[in-house]
């Protein structure tokens, strides 16, 4: 799966974010991707991705719980 490695706007981040652990869930992508994929995506992205110490209100809308809680793992965040 091609990612980009910045992105415009937060909803554009949170799409991509939805289909790479989407495809994960699928088993299109293992694992190995999908932890470098999430990590190169913060580390391009963070202002889009987290305000403070949580993720931004329109990536939570659009992502939904059991995604971010992938996230949240891989990136070891609280």
């Amino acid at each position: 799966m091609e990612l980009k490695l910045f992105y415009r706007t937060q909803r554009e981040l949170a799409a991509d974010l939805n289909k790479l652990i989407d495809f994960y869930w699928e088993e299109k992508v293992n694992e190995p991707e999908l932890i470098k994929g999430i990590k190169d995506l913060y580390e391009n992205n963070n202002e889009k991705l987290l305000k403070g110490n949580q993720f931004t209100k329109i990536v939570q809308q659009h992502c939904g719980k059991r995604r971010l809680t992938v996230v949240e793992k891989i990136l070891e965040i609280k």
